[in-house]
This record gives C-alpha cells, structure tokens and sequence, in this order.
C-alpha cells in the first residue's frame, strides 16, 4: 500500500449528490478536503428521474440553498421546465419542481467542484476504512493508494455491492454502466455496524423520435419560471414541455403475463423497495381496480432524444418491457435506449448515527445519502450538505450543527433517521414535519441563512443581500401596521368594491391585508409604498400577517418541546442500572441509544411515564 503524502481534514467517499455538497461545504468552510469517486465522468450523476425538487423535496433544496449549498444554484442555470406545486393550497405546502438538462447539470456540478479552493478530486475505488483504536485515519482504494485524513464521509448511493435486475437476469453494477463498491460494507459488518440490503429501481429510457407527441397531453412549466436560489434573479434559459401519458388495461394484462419471470415477485430480489415510489408491476398488482397510471415523459435534455417516463420503473424481463412501453397511446413505436433494470444495495441502519450523522461506531466517520437508507437526490444532497459542514467543524475543534425539527426539514429527516431506523427507502414527506406552517419554502432563507453565514459556508455578498431583505421584511411588517384605510382619502369606488364604505374607524393596512382574498395586488392601489417592494418582501409579509395565528400557535408548541430536545444524555448512559422501566422499553432505549430526551420520546414504546423515570435521572447525575 503506498501512502499518499499529504493528510486531509475531510475526505469524502462518492461524487453523488451528497459527495458534492459534502465536499464543497467542507472546502468552504476552509478545510483541505478529498473528493474520491469510481468515475469523475458521473458526478452529480442523475441515475434516475432528470428532475430536482418535487413535494416536500423542494423545501430540502431551498434549505440546501440557504445554508450556503450547491443544489439550488445548479439547478437553477441547468433547468430547463420549472413549476410550483400546490400553488391552490397553503403556502406550507407549496414546493418546487424543475426539469434537468441532465448532462448539463452534470458538467456544471463537476467544473463548480474543480473549481473550488481546497478542494481535490481523484477517480478511485475505496475498498476499506483504516482504523486505529476506533477512530478513522484515512481510505485504501484499489488501486493501492492510501489516502489519509482526518475524517471521511462515506456517500456510496446505490454501489456498496450493487446488484442490477433485468428480469431473471442479475450482474454486478453499481447503476448500468458503472461497477459497484466491493468490500465496503463488508468491513463496516464487520466493525459492528447493522448493515441491511434495500433495492430501487429505474424506467427504461425511450427515443423520443418514436413517440407521437401529437397524440399525448402537453404539460408547460410556469411562465416566468421561478428560481430555486435565494440568489438567483431570474431563470435565463428556454424552457420546453413534458407530455402526460396513460397506461390501460391492455398495458395491465402485458405486465402480469411477466410476473413469473419478475425478479421482484420471483423471490430473486432480498431487498426491500421504496413504499412510496413502487415499480409499475407493483402498482398493477397492488392497485387492481385501477385500469390506468399516469406517467409524465420527460426529456432528459435539449441536446438528446432519450426521454424519462416517470413513474413506469420495472424490473420485468426486455422482451416485457418492449411490448409494456408500446402499448401505450402515443407510444406504439417507441424504442428503448436503455433498459428499465432494479438495483439492490447495501445500507448501514442510520440509528448507528449521532444526528450530526457521525457514527456512534467509529469516531470521525460521517455517513450521508442512501448508505443511510433514504431515497431522492434531494434528501442526499441534504444529508450531505450536514455530513461535510459537521465533518469540517469537528477538524476545527468547533460545536457540530444540528438543525431541530422547528428548523428544517433537513432536521426533520435526520431526526427521523437516526431516531427511528430505517428499515426501507426514506422519503420526505411535508406530513412528516409537525411545524410545516412554520417550515416553508419561501422562508428557508429567514431561517437558516444566519446560520450558514455562521460557520462560513455562506459567501459575505449573499448573506448581505439577505439582510436587507430581512430589514425590508421588518420595516413593512411595521409600516402596514400603522398606515390606515380611511373613507375621507381613499377612492370611493375601492370603498364600495370591497364593502368599506361607512366603516366607523380607520382601517390598518395590515387588518386589510389579512382577508382571504385580499393580496399585495389590490393593496397597491391604494398604497403608493406597496407598488416599490421586491416580490419576495410583498410575499413575505403577506403570509406573515394571514397567518400570524396559526404561526403563533406552532411557536408556542415549539416552545414547550424544546426542553426535551435540550437535555441531551450521555453516549455511555447506563439504560440497565434504572430501576420502574420494563424491559420492552430498556431494550429500546440500549438498542437507538438517543442523543436527547427528544430522540427519546419520538421512539415507538417509549412512554411518557419512561421519559419521566429518564428524566429524574438525568437530573440527578447533573
């Protein structure tokens, strides 16, 4: 083995969407950190759908902005179809969704990453960790190389032995068209880590040269397109459609003539697979009385003709798949490019994690993105993002950053993970956060930009910008509360469409502003200041005023929660020596081995009567 002569502070293993953002904020953050991936040709890679953002997963990428990441910024200058989700409903779950150029968004990660200060990139297979007395010292590739550092956080996606499925058929892969990871998990098995196997799974990609477009149901984007950074101005590039498609019985009848020979109803697959992304052979079987799905045909860029059918992922057999495909109205013709195929994988349970996603294991190892069991670019890129801001801080001999549940939904899925397990792919859902009111995409910025700026991962031109957005914010919260509506200067006409005429007493701009139907657009008919402020101030202050009560309430239960999320218990608390806790419970309690009274009562069979008995002991040993 020969050891390469210089020592990083960080060292992070796989170029995915969490290695990116790991990486880059660990060399933000002033670290000299290693990027080690199996082929620089795929970073920032989009293995599946060509798209960023989506229900609740938007949220994470605008959080990932504010802290000071990457995601949000690329997307924004490689997208090429943006929309708002929800926009009918609350602002609390309204979220964001963009199309991919897909090589595009590639090729601009990776030159952001070459171009990065502090930061080297190397094409390499780690095959296993060096340890010494229980602490991480560094990596060995294949090749022989030892690389050594001061922490190292592992993002291996879908490569720790990847196995690909095509019908009956398997081989080694860590997507189609890369090599997996081997070794890996076997020695993180072998260091005591609980190390399970899941699976996903992928649509085949169609030429879009055989699809009658003609016959299907165009879908634009928003128009203007709305950025995903807090620091983009505005969305400069064509944008282009998606079509939407049907499958139908026939469709239907094709699938379970298939069954037998499906890896995934065969007993050939061990892993268990995404509950809320299931392949179309597992809609079929599982929604019977259903005689169509919808499917979204995607382009993956404007330079190509592949296209993504969302929703259609499938394991069965190729000679399925052909006649799947073309039964589809519009698709009679199609071709495959590229083969639908499943992939099993292994992750490490993330209850083996502290919530800075350090292992409890081995000290300076860090584990960000699906090794811990999630699913989705976003939620890796999120976890990343933490993995490499905590690694860098740990180097630094600094306090790690955690983000609370009332903080983020980076929060929210972190706790969730290492609190709960993981025992199948992990999705962010918006009902998964008890204060979504509170955890908005349009706020992300007033809510963690400070922080970002904090530990030095957010530049001094955007966190400038940001306060003066907050000033705005403040200063016309404060002026709608004190300028009136009155019947002696204002336009008859506006006092009689919107019932005004006659009121005893003058009327706040801000008591105006809280109706139902009232926005910034009729407010600046009559308010002069109204017509000058940036959109994003005007949308601010409109949420803020309408739902005050509501947003009040949930900082008053924030309020009471956060005593138990502060009372931290210590790594090697002693679960066996308290006395008026049952079994079922101390076994619980040994086995998660929660970081606070929080974790601890969010475990299931965790009673409130356990918290109290935990409690008193706590306090007693000070």
């Amino acid at each position: 083995m020969i050891q390469y002569d210089r020592t990083y502070d960080v060292i992070v293993v796989g170029a995915g969407h969490a290695g990116c953002e790991a990486a880059l904020a660990a060399a933000r953050m002033g670290c000299q950190t290693l990027l080690l991936t199996i082929n620089l040709d795929a970073v920032a890679l989009m293995s599946c759908n060509p798209a960023i953002g989506g229900l609740a997963k938007g949220h994470l990428v605008k959080e990932i902005d504010a802290l000071g990441g990457e995601m949000g910024k690329n997307i924004d200058a490689t997208g090429i179809q943006f929309r708002i989700l929800n926009m009918r409903k609350g602002p609390a779950v309204r979220a964001s969704r963009a199309q991919a150029d897909k090589q595009q968004y590639r090729l601009r990660m990776k030159a952001v990453l070459e171009h990065q200060d502090r930061l080297d990139l190397k094409q390499g297979e780690v095959t296993s960790l060096r340890l010494d007395g229980g602490e991480l010292r560094g990596v060995d590739t294949r090749a022989g190389v030892r690389y050594c550092g001061k922490t190292v956080v592992l993002t291996t996606g879908t490569f720790m032995r990847g196995l690909i499925h095509i019908g009956l058929t398997n081989y080694p892969g860590g997507r189609a068209g890369d090599l997996p990871s081997v070794g890996l998990s076997d020695q993180l098995r072998d260091a005591g880590f609980e190390v399970g196997r899941l699976k996903t799974g992928t649509p085949a990609r169609l030429d879009g040269r055989t699809i009658d477009f003609d016959r299907l149901e165009p879908q634009h984007g928003d128009d203007p397109p709305v950025p995903f950074s807090f620091s983009t101005e505005r969305i400069l590039q064509p944008q282009v459609p998606c079509h939407i498609a049907y499958t139908n019985p026939r469709s239907h009848e094709i699938i379970r003539s298939g069954l037998d020979r499906s890896p995934l109803y065969s007993g050939v697959i061990e892993g268990v697979g995404p509950r809320y992304c299931p392949s179309i052979e597992d809609k079929v079987v599982r929604f019977p009385e259903k005689d169509r799905h919808q499917t979204f045909i995607e382009p993956e860029g404007r330079d190509t003709v592949e296209v993504y059918p969302s929703g259609l992922s499938t394991s069965l057999p190729i000679d399925i798949q052909w006649a799947f495909y073309r039964s589809i109205e519009g698709l009679e013709r199609v071709e495959i490019m590229r083969p639908a195929y499943a992939i099993e994988y292994d992750y490490v349970d993330p209850i083996q994690l502290h919530a800075t996603l350090e292992t409890k294991k081995v000290r300076n190892l860090y584990h960000a993105g699906q090794i811990n069991g999630t699913s989705g670019y976003e939620e890796a890129a999120g976890q990343g993002l933490m993995a490499g801001i905590n690694a860098a801080l740990k180097v630094q001999g600094k306090e790690p950053l955690v983000l609370g549940r009332d903080e983020a939904y980076i929060g929210v899925m972190i706790d969730d993970l290492v609190t709960l397990g993981s025992r199948e792919p992990y999705r962010m859902f918006t009902s998964r956060a008890e204060y979504r009111l509170l955890l908005r995409e349009d706020n992300a910025d007033l809510r963690l930009r400070e922080k970002g700026y904090a530990i030095g991962l957010l530049p001094e031109e955007e966190y400038r910008s940001f306060c003066r957005k907050r000033e705005q914010i403040g200063e016309e919260l404060e002026r709608v509360r004190r300028a009136r509506i009155t019947t002696s200067t204002t336009d008859p006409a506006f006092l009689r469409e919107f019932d005004l005429e006659g009121m005893q007493q003058a009327l706040s701009l801000e008591q105006f502003l809280r109706r139902p139907d009232i926005t910034y657009a009729e407010l600046e008919r009559v308010d002069e200041v109204a017509r000058t402020l940036p959109a994003a101030v005007r949308e601010q202050v409109e949420i803020q005023v309408k739902y005050r009560g509501y947003i009040d309430r949930q900082l008053e239960q924030v309020e009471r929660a956060r005593k138990l999320e502060g009372t931290r218990i210590p790594d090697a608390f002693d679960y066996a020596s308290l006395s008026g806790l049952s079994t079922e419970v101390r076994e619980k309690l040994q086995r998660f081995r929660p970081d606070t009274l929080g974790q601890a009562s969010r475990i299931a069979g965790v009673t409130p009567a356990a918290l109290t008995i935990l409690s008193i002991a706590l306090k007693g040993r000070g």
